[in-house]
């Protein structure tokens, strides 16, 4: 299985200079100079190699210099591009309260009295912090729940099963 650890947004300047969004807790070690990524662009199978040449903190993002990517025609050619890693190839979290997202997409989600909520699809990564797109086991429709501990107080990778206690509302269709 893959995880996502940057998406390249868009081009920066006329060398070829990528802007990527960081998608990864360790951007430091995965962003190297020296470093290879793998590549895919979205909707795509097909899979290439790129070295790190550089890397710097931007504005709450990277700028990378990838080599063989030498001009900003190059650089817009690889606008969206997911950089990914293996997920066998990752080490365990040493933090119990740390998760990476595959490990959390597919767990059972219930309330702290049991009843069945649903199923996490996806782990949402927005500016306000971490969201859990639940599928709901009745109606199928998507809910988002923060995934802060004051509502999301049990996570068990054994068990598969995340416990929640939302607050008033927040499961609400509308």
């Amino acid at each position: 299985m893959e995880l996502v650890v940057g998406r390249v947004a868009k081009s920066h300047g006329v060398r070829g200079e990528l802007v990527v969004e960081i998608r990864t807790d360790e951007p430091e070690a995965r962003f190297a100079p020296g470093v290879t990524l793998r590549g895919r662009l979205a909707r795509s199978n097909e899979v290439r190699d790129f070295t790190v040449e550089s890397a710097r903190e931007h504005s709450g993002r990277l700028l990378v210099f990838l080599a063989g990517i030498s001009d900003r025609t190059a650089a817009d050619a690889l606008r969206g591009m997911l950089f990914v890693v293996d997920t066998a190839d990752l080490p365990p979290s040493e933090d119990p309260d740390e998760y990476y997202d595959h490990e959390l997409e597919g767990l059972t989600v219930q309330l702290t009295d049991g009843t069945l909520v649903g199923s996490v699809t996806e782990v949402l990564h927005s500016a306000a912090g971490e969201l859990l797109s639940v599928r709901a086991a009745q109606d199928k429709r998507e809910i988002l729940i923060p995934f802060v501990t004051a509502i999301v107080p049990t996570v068990s990778l054994a068990d598969k099963l995340i416990v929640i206690d939302p607050p008033e509302g927040l499961l609400d269709p509308e």
